[in-house]
This record gives structure tokens, sequence and C-alpha cells, in this order.
């Protein structure tokens, strides 16, 4: 039986503000107390991006909360941090998001299986206006038919 991701935190207003294109599973470099802190649920990814300098992918603005137990081994809250992919991952990330209006979105954290820490990166073009208004409806929309479903049924 597979056992589920824990999530540790999800970018919900990234899926609000904009499309998702691609979706790219990387590895995050992280200290030992920042690990710690993350088992406690303690991550804020809302304004936060991806950048690529120099052949290495970076994760600015993420708000990771220092552990209550760290003491001087605490490092900075939103310091960057480096992503691990391959080199060939990294190229064509780039590639898309050099094209006009993309950008490199983190849209979740969570620990895999094995105990691992990962990144969800989203490469991803931005909502008008319009279309989050029609974002919103349809959301509106199913939530309406599940509550007349519901309804129905009992």
């Amino acid at each position: 039986m597979k056992k589920e991701r824990t999530y540790i935190a999800k970018n919900r207003k990234a899926l609000h503000d904009y499309f998702v294109e691609d979706r790219v599973e990387a590895g995050i470099v992280l200290t030992g107390t920042e690990v710690r802190s993350l088992r406690e649920n303690s991550a804020q990814l809302r304004d936060c991006f991806i950048t690529i300098r120099k052949g290495e992918a970076w994760l600015n603005g993420v708000h990771i909360a220092p552990y209550s137990n760290g003491s001087i081994f605490n490092v900075e809250p939103e310091r960057r941090r480096k992503l691990l992919l391959h080199k060939k991952e990294i190229l064509k990330l780039e590639q898309e998001a050099a094209q006009q209006g993309y950008s490199l979105i983190p849209l979740s954290m969570y620990f895999t299986e094995e105990g691992r820490m990962k990144v969800e990166v989203g490469v991803c073009k931005g909502k008008k206006l319009y279309d989050k208004r029609a974002s919103i409806k349809e959301r509106d929309a199913k939530r309406e038919i599940a509550r007349s479903m519901k309804a129905k049924n009992h």
C-alpha cells in the first residue's frame, strides 16, 4: 500500500494567480534545524519565487520559522535555499522561464515516503483579471453542485 505525501505547505495563491504549464519535483538543501522546524509544519510559500543563476536554481522568499529548540543553530528564516535538480532540468526550466510572461513558482513543499524534503516547482503563466474571475465562478459552481448533491442524498 502506497503511503501519502506529507504536505508541509501549499501555495494556493499561486494556483489562483497563475496557469501551471509544467511541474517538476526538486530537492532542497536545508540545515538540520530547518528540517526539524518543517516537521512541526512551520513554513510559508506565499510570496516566493525561483531564480536560476550560474546554472543553479535558488528558492527565494520562503519563510521557514526558526526551530523552537534550535538556539544558536537556527539560521535566517527567509534565506535563499538551493534547489537540487539535474543540469538538463535546470536548462529546461531556464528556457521555459525566459519566455514572455512565464515564472518559476514553488507550488508545494512535502516530505516523501523516505522522509526527504521536496519542492514542487511550477512553470507558470500569469492570469489576467478576467481569468481569475472565471476561476472563481467555476469554483463557486462546483461548490453549488456539491451542496445540491449533498442535500439530495439526505
